[in-house]
């Protein structure tokens, strides 16, 4: 069974079926997307707090001719003691796919392992794949024409990513640089680099020389297509807030920071963000910051993906 859990679980044509069906939904949106989930049910897991992730993966089930059924920690009985293998064996039995967004990544993997359905990884603290292919997407399609090679426009750029770079979006940041042929620099205060399990798994991939880390954020952004942050404090650390923007403050996108990176370069943010925290409000206003082409392109990526692996179900 094929499951959607990491960046690199599916294959380079894989991931090229991916964005091209992602560009084909986008653009025919509305008018035909063939119903590749039709008289199917995919559940949603969610033990975290959504907009974009519950909204886009419930809209882009519908639109594939699914229907989308929603269970946070309270509508299950997991927090009454039932595990995670007998919930995904049960589930299995109900459901056409599980979507699921949690803080630990092994939670998804014990899933994937006991459930008989693919299963996508919606978010971990530990990785966020559909962000990054979204994201991957979403650069691809401001760097080639209509009918270029999306995959192909992604070579060789450089990514800087900026502040907490131990987090789940950097790490798998780290993963799709390697994936798509890309580089990808990381610039946060000392303490915050990719931590040693996450360089174990990195190193497995064979994406050690991928990336580099420093803590000059001016020297990251040198000669970067792509300017990326995120929000310093993510769910589950409110109580570091104060320590935490302490530390991260040298490290805002602000105009100036953003104007040493290539002159065409893009700003990026997989959302929510924080004006004055992470990023400069100039910075968000700026005719290159394209958030809401990423925030959109959920949507499209996220079908992409269940109808990929929904395909190979059947097959």
């Amino acid at each position: 069974m094929k499951h959607f859990l990491k960046e690199t679980d599916l294959s380079p044509p894989e991931v090229a079926e991916v964005f091209a069906l992602a560009r084909d939904f986008k653009a025919k949106r509305g008018r035909h997307t063939p119903p590749v989930l039709a008289n199917q049910t995919w559940a949603l897991i969610f033990s975290k707090s959504s907009t974009r992730t519950r909204v886009s993966f419930e809209v882009g089930i519908h639109e594939l001719g699914g229907n989308p059924m929603f269970l946070n920690r309270n509508d299950i009985q997991l927090d009454r003691g039932e595990s995670i293998e007998d919930t995904a064996k049960v589930l299995s039995r109900f459901v056409h796919g599980l979507i699921v967004r949690t803080h630990d990544h092994s939670d998804v993997e014990r899933i994937a392992a006991a459930g008989t359905v693919p299963v996508i990884n919606a978010l971990t603290d530990f990785l966020h794949p559909c962000q990054i292919y979204t994201d991957a997407f979403t650069m691809a399609e401001r760097w080639v024409g209509p009918d270029g090679d999306l995959l192909g426009s992604l070579k060789g750029r450089k990514i800087a990513f900026l502040g907490d770079t131990a987090c789940n979006m950097a790490n798998s940041w780290i993963l799709g640089a390697g994936l798509f042929g890309m580089k990808i620099a990381l610039s946060g205060p000392p303490g915050f680099e990719p931590s040693a399990e996450f360089k174990a798994v990195a190193e497995a991939e064979g994406f050690s020389d991928v990336y580099e880390f420093t803590t000059d954020p001016f020297e990251a952004v040198r000669d970067a297509d792509v300017v990326y942050t995120d929000v310093w404090v993510s769910m589950g650390k409110e109580e570091e807030s104060q320590a935490r923007i302490a530390q991260m403050s040298p490290y805002q996108v602000t105009a100036d920071l953003f104007a040493a990176a290539k002159p065409d370069a893009l700003f990026m943010h997989c959302l929510p963000a924080h004006p004055g925290e992470e990023v400069a409000q100039e910075v968000l206003d700026h005719d290159r910051c394209i958030i809401f082409d990423q925030a959109e392109n959920r949507l499209h990526a996220q079908k992409a993906i269940m109808a990929v692996l929904a395909q190979q179900a059947r097959a």
